[in-house]
């Protein structure tokens, strides 16, 4: 039985003459091409992994970044970070023009030979995280609170929608 060539369009829409009937399984071909790419798939993965690894290995000495939640009430643009194992004063919250940075760092009980490890996921060092704010904010009233590990600050919205009524003085 001769297999009939179909163009594009007729496999696209399914306009072919040897389409199964209605309600039968249809028949997929299968290319050498797309063998080819699901055997080299996991060998790529492999690789990548190996590379990500490499690359994670020779950034042992830079700065983490911290992870945050950033949310908005009526009043207050709030940020969130679970910075569990820090002081309250090992940080350094700062705020200048448009822009929140939070600085620490978490130190590790050196006391436990690496050897001994079977995972070690947890980062520590030294980390920072900057965020532009995504509107004004009254910078006398931003509060800053550290309780069980989780790090909250609450910024108040500066209100833009007032007018204020400046007046010109003539000489």
């Amino acid at each position: 039985m001769a297999k009939e060539k179909h163009s594009f369009l007729d496999k696209f829409t399914g306009s072919g003459s040897s389409l199964p009937e209605r309600g039968q399984p249809r028949q997929m071909e299968i290319y050498d091409e797309d063998v080819e790419t699901e055997v080299q798939i996991p060998q790529r993965q492999e690789q990548q992994r190996e590379e990500m690894w490499e690359e994670e290995a020779s950034a042992v000495d830079e700065e983490g970044q911290l992870t945050i939640d950033v949310y908005q009430t009526d009043t207050d643009i709030v940020i969130k970070s679970t910075i569990a194992g820090v002081k309250p004063e090992n940080l350094d919250v700062s705020i200048s023009n448009d822009m929140i940075t939070i600085k620490g760092a978490r130190t590790q009980d050196n006391s436990i030979p690496e050897e001994n490890y079977y995972y070690q996921e947890c980062y520590w060092g030294s980390f920072s995280r900057s965020l532009v704010l995504p509107t004004d904010v009254l910078d006398e009233k931003i509060d800053a609170t550290l309780k069980n590990g989780i790090l909250t600050i609450k910024l108040p919205k500066a209100d833009t929608t007032k007018t204020k009524k400046i007046t010109v003085r003539g000489f």
